[in-house]
């Protein structure tokens, strides 16, 4: 069954259906994060795209379009499926504000992302309980992860790019006023080893899921405990995990911010706000070093 695909949506306003990627580069030192969420009941296309750069600045945009046609392309950035489940093409060119500052960066990428392990759904981590608890943050959710590779241009000079990413596809309701906090972790350390880690809290319960990739396994992870240490800002400045796989497994996962961007979510009533921290991370487990990005999504 091919689930790169778009689904026929529920009746609910806020049904969505979403394509997301990242990747680091720790040779080039440069990480992107990007995504396309389809809401059609509201008839609304978003995007968001950022890259955190070797100098610690970053650049991003963000944007919002009627649905219009079937493609994943909205404000010059596009996700194009070269095979179901297995490599696709991400594109992107346009303008892009230098966070925290007035000036802008023209930018042109052209990436392709191939898939390291079969997509992963995260109904093998949880049951009946997990997905009503979940309802409201996208029901059905796929992780994989793979290896991005191609260029980046931002005023002219020409980034190449080859490293290792995350990508995630979910439909149904998402509303990001709906968790108390999430926590959502992507950590590849080599083509053999990585982890995906959700931790989803609401008013109704908590939420684990997610993925050990361990010397070429992929095992559910089914139970998470996630401890965070906040800077003078209140932002995450580093984690610290403990992950219980399906087989008993137990797994200690240690986590360093190393650059961060915020996305804050406006509920529709403009009243209700979230605030989604997407940092890049150096993770250890297992005598291992990895990167990633630590995704907290925090209520104000």
């Amino acid at each position: 069954m091919n689930y790169d695909t778009l689904h026929r949506p529920g009746t609910e306003r806020e049904w969505n259906e979403s394509f997301y990627f990242n990747f680091y580069d720790a040779r080039s030192d440069i990480c992107g994060f990007m995504r396309i969420g389809i809401k059609p009941n509201v008839d609304e296309r978003s995007m968001f795209f950022f890259l955190m750069l070797p100098d610690g600045s970053a650049v991003g945009t963000r944007g919002v379009e009627p649905v219009g046609d079937s493609s994943l392309s909205v404000k010059g950035l596009e996700f194009t499926m070269v095979e179901p489940e297995s490599r696709w093409r991400l594109s992107y060119r346009g303008p892009m504000a230098r966070m925290g500052a007035v000036e802008v960066s023209m930018v042109a990428m052209d990436l392709t992302f191939d898939r390291l392990i079969p997509t992963y759904d995260y109904r093998r981590s949880v049951g009946a309980e997990g997905e009503r608890i979940a309802r409201q943050v996208a029901s059905e959710h796929l992780e994989q992860f793979g290896q991005v590779s191609g260029a980046i241009e931002i005023d002219g000079r020409r980034i190449a790019v080859d490293g290792m990413g995350e990508r995630d596809h979910s439909w149904g309701v998402r509303d990001w006023n709906a968790p108390r906090m999430w926590y959502w972790i992507t950590a590849q350390f080599d083509g053999e080893n990585a982890l995906n880690v959700t931790k989803l809290f609401t008013e109704e319960g908590e939420v684990s899921a997610g993925f050990i990739h361990l010397d070429g396994r992929t095992v559910p992870l089914v139970h998470a405990d996630m401890a965070t240490s906040l800077d003078s800002r209140g932002w995450p400045a580093s984690l610290e995990m403990e992950l219980v796989d399906s087989e008993g497994g137990r797994h200690k996962v240690a986590a360093e911010v190393m650059r961060s961007v915020q996305l804050p979510f406006v509920g529709r009533d403009g009243r209700s706000t979230s605030l989604m921290h997407e940092n890049l991370a150096r993770y250890t487990w297992r005598g291992r070093t990895g990167y990633g990005i630590a995704e907290v999504l925090l209520r104000q």
